[in-house]
């Protein structure tokens, strides 16, 4: 689990192609690494990796076809900036909310307005996936947890701070740009409890075949 708070910006330093599956290696940049463990947990724009190998400043990640074709790391080119953020722990303050690493579609950067000091992002989001989304709510983008200000049927709207832009790869970003989305882990678990009686049994006319 994370929490959707990037802990360093890093970069995409090489990809090898294996079988119709990628090894990807990334530069951690400015994340805190000294006490790496193989086997554990990285978030990489949101999307969750397992460490299968590293050294001082770098580590290896596997990328299965599934998770190729359902998030942006496919399309990454080398030099590319990313959001890194290692596995929260028992003790960790939960700065954000509770993001899983496992992305649920791919959005759309629409437009970027200047407000103040701060800025507002509009994303396109798959169809699927805008039930989820409601004003007030949580929301994953690239791995940065952010608060949705406006939803309709097209896509949501988030306001970034300086510090955010800053500090994750949102400087990088412009319209038009593909990110990927994680919905708030509680939208699902209600979805599926409303669906379900509390005896975890069909009521009568609700069959399968109903």
């Amino acid at each position: 689990m994370f929490t959707g708070i990037i802990e360093g910006v890093g970069r995409l330093a090489a990809r090898e192609p294996l079988g119709g599956d990628v090894r990807f290696t990334f530069h951690v940049g400015s994340l805190p690494f000294d006490d790496v463990r193989l086997g554990e947990s990285i978030a990489v724009n949101g999307v969750c990796l397992t460490v299968i190998a590293f050294d001082g400043d770098s580590f290896r990640a596997d990328a299965s076809t599934e998770t190729l074709g359902l998030t942006t790391l496919g399309e990454l080119v080398i030099g590319a900036a990313i959001n890194l953020e290692r596995a929260m722990r028992p003790s960790d303050r939960l700065g954000g909310h509770l993001v899983s690493g496992h992305v649920d579609g791919i959005g759309k950067v629409l437009s970027v307005i200047d407000d103040a000091r701060a800025q507002r992002w509009r994303f396109a989001a798959p169809q699927a996936l805008l039930k989820y989304i409601a004003k007030k709510g949580s929301i994953c983008v690239d791995g940065v947890s952010l608060t949705v200000n406006e939803a309709d049927d097209e896509g949501f709207e988030v306001a970034l701070i300086p510090h955010t832009v800053a500090h994750t790869r949102f400087v990088h970003t412009g319209v038009g740009d593909a990110v990927n989305l994680e919905i708030d882990l509680v939208a699902r678990y209600v979805e599926k409890l409303i669906g379900m009686p509390a005896n975890g049994r069909h009521l009568p006319g609700q069959g399968a075949n109903a």
